[in-house]
């Protein structure tokens, strides 16, 4: 018996409960702390790319966030970010907002969510970011929300932050100045997001890099709390964890790649989407020919394991394909019309506990 995939903790552990538990007074559960649902003001800085197990790993390089109260919960599937941070920012699952991956099937085209734009080209007209994820963030409610500038206007950002209030920073430094400023003109809640991590682990995987960022962070963190008035709530967590994938490069099998008729998601979760008529046999082939390497399963018994949650949307289940590839160890599967084929080195979107546990941590002044 091999391992298991980890799915989400749907209704208490996973990070689609955190803004219902913050900002839903309706809301009972015990995601957090009592003095941190009910304090004056509540932060919430999202941490791209740092998974639960890597911070344990190093939790000598980062003694504020060790310090903090909490633990571990889980992402969402695909643990990728566009998925997650709409999961994040909604409350809602995947099945339900319908982000349900990086490069998403829309009507035969693959759509990059960051990128927002198909084979065709930039896609903002033809693909209009608010249309396509309608579901509000954050409740409804409309907070300042501080990323990185040149985040602010993005398609991504329109469709998972749309009608919130942008403050933009431009250096690490700067990020806590912004959040202060927002709580000391007097905001309830700020939500506060930054990247870094997440870019270091693409590009270098786990070692110098990875740790000397992991310090600045948590450095980072230190200062937060000292200019955070008396009252505030902080509370930490990521969209996902990271894999070092820098060689388990894997190619579709050439009796797999006959049967389909393109391919969408990340390189970690691939969907296969069949030529008619040929999704039983294409779940067989790619069983036999890559089941020692990835879970694959149909997209009925996706949907019936409820790993976008258990409200899937017709709009949302057009989006998926016929046979989901979710890479075990540190395989990655190459689609040849990705346009950016980069051989990043940590990656995610799997279902592994590396990628699927983020941390939940909290502290109150």
């Amino acid at each position: 018996m091999g391992p298991v995939p980890i799915t989400p903790n749907w209704g208490g552990g996973c990070i689609a409960d955190l803004m219902p538990a913050l900002l839903d007074p309706r809301a009972d559960d015990q995601l957090l702390p009592a003095e941190v649902v009910d304090a004056s003001c509540v932060v919430v800085l999202v941490l791209d790319g740092l998974g639960w197990l890597q911070l344990q790993e190093r939790a000598s390089l980062a003694p504020t966030l060790s310090s903090m109260a909490g633990g571990s919960i889980t992402t969402v599937a695909p643990s990728t970010t566009a998925a997650a941070l709409t999961s994040l920012t909604t409350g809602t699952a995947p099945g339900e907002h319908g982000i349900v991956g990086y490069r998403i099937d829309v009507e035969g085209e693959a759509l990059n969510m960051l990128a927002w734009r198909t084979p065709r080209g930039d896609a903002r007209e033809r693909i209009v970011p608010e249309k396509f994820q309608t579901i509000p963030a954050f409740l409804g409610e409309r907070p300042v929300v501080v990323q990185n500038g040149a985040f602010m206007r993005t398609p991504f950002t329109r469709a998972h932050l749309a009608d919130t209030r942008q403050h933009g920073y431009w250096t690490l430094p700067t990020l806590p100045v912004q959040v202060r400023k927002a709580v000391a003109a007097g905001e309830p809640f700020v939500y506060a997001y930054y990247d870094g991590i997440d870019k270091i682990s693409h590009v270098h995987g786990f070692g110098e890099h990875y740790d000397t960022e992991l310090a600045a962070i948590d450095r980072l963190i230190a200062d937060l709390m000292m200019l955070l008035p008396r009252g505030t709530a902080l509370v930490v967590t990521a969209d996902h964890g990271t894999v070092d994938c820098s060689s388990g490069e894997t190619g579709l099998d050439s009796s797999v790649s006959a049967m389909i008729d393109r391919q969408s998601g990340e390189a970690r979760f691939r969907w296969l989407h069949a030529e008619s008529g040929y999704a039983k046999d294409l779940l067989a082939a790619a069983t036999d020919k890559h089941g020692d390497r990835a879970w694959v399963r149909s997209v009925e018994q996706v949907l019936d394991e409820c790993w976008f949650g258990s409200e899937v949307t017709d709009v949302a289940r057009s989006r998926l394909g016929d046979v989901a590839l979710v890479a075990r160890d540190h395989w990655w599967f190459v689609d040849p019309a990705e346009s950016n084929r980069t051989k990043l080195v940590g990656r995610h979107g799997s279902l592994t506990p590396e990628e699927m546990l983020v941390p939940l941590l909290s502290f109150h002044s």
